[in-house]
């Protein structure tokens, strides 16, 4: 692993639950943060704040969003009280030249960042900032987005993308947690890529897999893969965690470093 620069890292993140539950893959995601080194600040991308045009939250004090309905009350009652960082918002907005990023003070943190780093930062000591998706905008697009981003890992700044390679909550058996043949083949599918460093195999999911419409029937938890591969540089090796599925969604992770 560099020990100059910051790894970049795409987490399946799954049901806001694994907030507040102990399993495989918030084990999983605990042992990340203990072999990662400590970030100077995170920018998460988030499946869950999908808008027109690119932002970048500048609050300095970033709210919980509770961005669900249907679960115990224990999951509201979670406040993940992290800093902003006012200033590297700004400094995001100046950084990208591929499009326009503004700043907003409109959002917070989404169940997409929290429920992840409620388990691999828990004191909540790094400050945090969210990225919104435009997912109208084509794969090329939020690659070259992520490559932009890319420089703040030598200033830092853990790049996290936060969603999941396959998610299709339509064809969800929540009482049976076995995969689909083709959740199963469509998440290898991209991991061989990634693998390879085909990023641009990537940037069309819907070419992967005669069953790609099934895995991704919308882009916003797959988008933020896009980021994390964007920012990837040349020397980093690809590396594969919390593999595994619950049914039609896939909760694999990965880290560049």
């Amino acid at each position: 692993m560099n020990t100059t620069r910051m790894p970049t890292l795409f987490v399946g993140h799954g049901s806001p639950m694994n907030a507040i539950e102990d399993n495989a893959f918030t084990r999983g995601w605990q042992e990340l943060a203990a072999r990662l080194p400590k970030p100077k600040a995170i920018l998460c991308v988030s499946a869950h704040w999908e808008t027109r045009g690119s932002f970048v939250c500048a609050a300095p004090q970033p709210q919980t969003i509770h961005d669900f309905y249907g679960f115990p009350q224990a999951l509201f009652d979670v406040r993940y009280p992290a800093p902003g960082d006012p200033a590297l918002a700004q400094r995001i907005a100046g950084l990208v030249k591929s499009t326009k990023v503004a700043t907003t003070q409109e959002w917070g943190l989404d169940h997409g960042t929290w429920s992840v780093l409620e388990i691999m930062y828990p004191q909540a000591d790094v400050p945090t900032l969210q990225l919104s998706i435009d997912s109208t905008r084509p794969g090329a697009f939020h690659h070259a987005l992520g490559r932009e981003l890319g420089a703040l890992r030598d200033e830092g700044v853990l790049i996290l993308g936060s969603g999941n390679i396959v998610h299709n909550l339509r064809t969800l058996n929540f009482h049976d947690p076995r995969p689909t043949d083709w959740t199963v083949r469509f998440d290898e599918s991209v991991r061989q890529r990634i693998a390879a460093g085909r990023d641009t195999d990537l940037f069309d999911w819907r070419a992967l897999d005669p069953q790609a419409a099934l895995a991704v029937p919308t882009p916003e938890h797959y988008l933020p893969l896009l980021y994390v591969l964007g920012a990837r540089r040349d020397g980093d090796t690809a590396s594969f965690h919390t593999v595994g599925y619950f049914g039609t969604i896939s909760m694999t992770s990965v880290l560049l470093s």
